[in-house]
């Protein structure tokens, strides 16, 4: 199996160089519209918002914003499949402009946007994201009627075009087969709140840390495998690091990204360098949680009824029978922009292998 992964430097407001209805999975995190680290980005896009800003017109400018972005997820839409999914991390913005503190909606704006796209809003997940803080809060201290909430979680939206994918014909269902999760691993991940941190970014150049708000690989890598399925095509509009490329490169699926700032590029081919050790780590760490799952369940309420086929290690479930786990075992840059996996089948090494059910 070989996947490829193409970086595009353009702008993600026309992504006409990419087919309409060929791309299977958006995930991505755009620009957060009122953080100020972002405003040079939006400022970029359209003048007037700087010029709302200076004349401290926060309303004017979050909409002049959003009207940007607006432009992305009609894209977005038209190169999505027919059951195509769309996950979009996003956070909400407080900020005090002209001397009011307010909260700007961010989640809110998109969701309205995607339900006006005519794509089926889903249930969100909650991402969050613990803070080292100590002030837990904002305003007046320990005196009623003037403090404010501090955020501590961002949204993950999740949106479909044109209803429930469909597989149709053996070969179809049998990829989705190879591509299920384990029946432990869908409690975690489709719960309504993820816990986990975010990341500090190991970037060289500090003007492009500054420029960056890089989301976990592990957020992109489990959003991958629950919306689509081997060989799928992923697409970032707003690549940056690469964090999406890097898990749609450790999970079996080709992936497009879009960056506007090309000195994003030797930070994106840092990222992709590690692909290979971030998709065996990610493979095997799945596997050994799963057996430890394993000798737990079985400990508890007895063994399960079920095999998997090719790890040989009792499942819950008859649709993790066919569930195959893949690593890459080699990615090269077979252009300028684009790189090029293929893959083995993931195992454990050690005493684990070894292990009878």
């Amino acid at each position: 199996m070989t996947t490829r992964h193409s970086v595009i430097f353009g702008d993600a407001r026309n992504l006409s160089m990419i087919d309409a209805a060929s791309v299977d999975l958006v995930v991505t995190s755009p620009p957060y519209p009122m953080i100020e680290m972002w405003d040079h980005c939006f400022t970029g896009m359209n003048p007037d918002i700087s010029g709302a800003l200076e004349k401290q017109d926060g309303r004017t400018a979050f909409n002049l914003m959003h009207a940007e972005l607006d432009k992305v997820w009609r894209e977005a839409s038209r190169v999505l499949k027919k059951g195509g999914i769309a996950c979009v991390n996003i956070g909400d913005a407080t900020r005090t402009i002209g001397e009011v503190f307010r909260l700007y909606s961010n989640h809110s704006r998109i969701t309205q946007t995607f339900f006006d796209l005519d794509l089926d809003v889903l249930p969100v997940i909650l991402w969050r994201k613990q803070t080292n803080a100590p002030n837990k809060f904002m305003g007046s201290g320990m005196l009623p009627a003037g403090a404010y909430v501090t955020l501590e979680h961002e949204y993950i939206l999740i949106f479909r075009k044109g209803g429930k994918r469909s597989f149709s014909g053996d070969d179809d269902k049998l990829i989705r087969r190879r591509s299920a999760f384990f029946w432990e691993e869908r409690n975690t991940w489709y719960s309504d709140v993820w816990d986990f941190k975010g990341v500090r970014q190991a970037l060289n150049a500090e003007d492009v840390r500054s420029r960056s708000g890089a989301f976990p690989a592990e957020l992109a890598y489990r959003l991958i495998c629950m919306y689509s399925v081997y060989g799928d095509t992923v697409l970032d509009p707003f690549l940056g690091t690469g964090t999406t490329m890097l898990a749609a490169a450790a999970t079996g699926r080709h992936c497009v990204g879009v960056e506007s700032d090309r000195s994003f590029e030797p930070v994106i081919e840092e990222t992709m360098r590690g692909a290979t050790a971030y998709s065996s780590e990610a493979a095997r760490e799945r596997l050994r949680r799963h057996i430890a799952f394993v000798e737990k369940h079985t400990a508890q309420k007895g063994e399960m009824k079920h095999f998997n086929n090719g790890h040989g290690f009792p499942v819950v479930t008859a649709q993790e029978t066919d569930l195959e786990l893949l690593q890459t075992k080699e990615l090269a840059r077979s252009a300028a922009s684009e790189y090029t996996a293929t893959y083995v089948p993931a195992r454990l090494t050690g005493e684990q292998q070894t292990l009878k059910f």
